[in-house]
């Protein structure tokens, strides 16, 4: 049914924000992800996220690399500005949208294939530079689009949709955010909606650049030998022919995690994941205590979730630069070629 478009009237009781809109106004298209993907759930705490903010959708630009993660800007904010770059090279196109034009909130959404393989430099350097973004990774541990191959986030010791183990130590790009002076790092669940909603909400408000990195389960190929849900396990007990590339529609998962609580959510093939929130009198301005307290719960095979880490007095890139307070592509050639006499006067101050 994704091929039908929603209906363009709105119910006129309809609850609008301070700036004129319903909820309604910050979706997109009808999504293509497979049924009960956590990448709709995070496509809904956006679109949340941005009506109680009261932005105005032409306000925004948003930008995705390749993978199922970034095809979901075709599913929310349909009349924000939107471009679809080639795989890994998001940061950089939303670097060049930044500089020429300042006045946009950009929000960069990215997957773990897209910003942990072949998007890592990408991603370093974006987060180094203090680009102004709100950089968003929908993280489920495969390729989806490819069959379900481990990603660079893969746990070392998890099991593939054909059993294989993953002996690569994964890439954990919260930690490579805090290292390289990200200014606002979070992790959250996409399923934890509660948590979920607020963390993009400071991440758009942000003034610098700001990650968060969200665990999404993927329904298609989390699943492994000796799970009841997995293709193997239906195939073997369906007597009706059944096409391979059918994905049987689940229930999405959700959990509400309560501050300094641990929550075991069981996920689509048995397996547990365990999510920690952080405690309320973590204090998000130590960088260093950030990822003590990370790497201490990873240890105990424990996913902290929350915000990490903020710089309340963060910079970007064009406050490095010094750029002119003027969006670059508003300027005129006036502005640009001012003429041999401002040139004489640069001269006559370098000497």
């Amino acid at each position: 049914m994704t091929w039908i478009a929603k209906p363009p009237l709105h119910h006129p009781t309809l609850l609008r924000n301070k700036v004129g809109y319903t909820r309604r106004d910050y979706e997109g298209k009808i999504s293509t992800l497979c049924a009960g993907c956590g990448h709709d759930s995070i496509s809904a705490a956006i679109i949340q996220a941005c009506w109680e903010l009261d932005i105005e959708p032409h306000r925004v630009a948003k930008l995705s690399g390749i993978g199922c993660s970034s095809k979901t800007p075709d599913y929310f904010l349909g009349a924000s500005h939107g471009f679809n770059t080639v795989h890994g090279r998001m940061p950089s196109v939303l670097t060049g949208a930044n500089l020429a034009n300042r006045d946009l909130l950009y929000l960069g959404v990215s997957g773990d294939g897209d910003s942990a393989s072949i998007g890592l430099g990408q991603f370093a350097h974006a987060m180094r530079r203090g680009v102004r973004m709100a950089y968003i990774v929908e993280n489920n541990g495969v390729y989806g689009l490819t069959k379900g191959q481990f990603s660079a986030t893969a746990d070392a010791g998890s099991k593939s949709k054909k059993g294989a183990t993953n002996n690569d130590s994964p890439v954990d790009l919260v930690a490579m955010a805090l290292q390289l002076g990200a200014t606002y790092v979070g992790r959250g669940f996409s399923g934890n909606k509660e948590q979920l909603v607020p963390l993009i909400k400071g991440a758009m408000a942000h003034g610098g650049a700001a990650f968060i990195d969200v665990l999404s389960p993927c329904v298609a190929f989390n699943n492994h030998p000796g799970s009841t849900k997995s293709y193997d396990y239906v195939r073997e007990h369906n007597e009706a022919v059944s096409r391979i590339d059918f994905i049987s529609p689940r229930e999405e998962i959700t959990a509400t995690v309560a501050p300094g609580e641990v929550v075991d959510v069981r996920q689509h093939d048995g397996s547990l994941l365990r999510l920690r929130s952080l405690h309320p009198d973590h204090d998000a301005t130590d960088r260093h205590a950030a990822m003590a307290f990370m790497q201490e719960h990873q240890a105990r095979g424990e996913v902290v979730t929350g915000l990490l880490y903020v710089d309340p007095l963060a910079t970007d890139l064009h406050w490095a630069l010094n750029t002119t307070g003027r969006a670059l592509n508003a300027l005129r050639e006036p502005d640009l070629c001012p003429g041999a006499a401002a040139l004489a006067k640069i001269n006559a101050s370098l000497r």
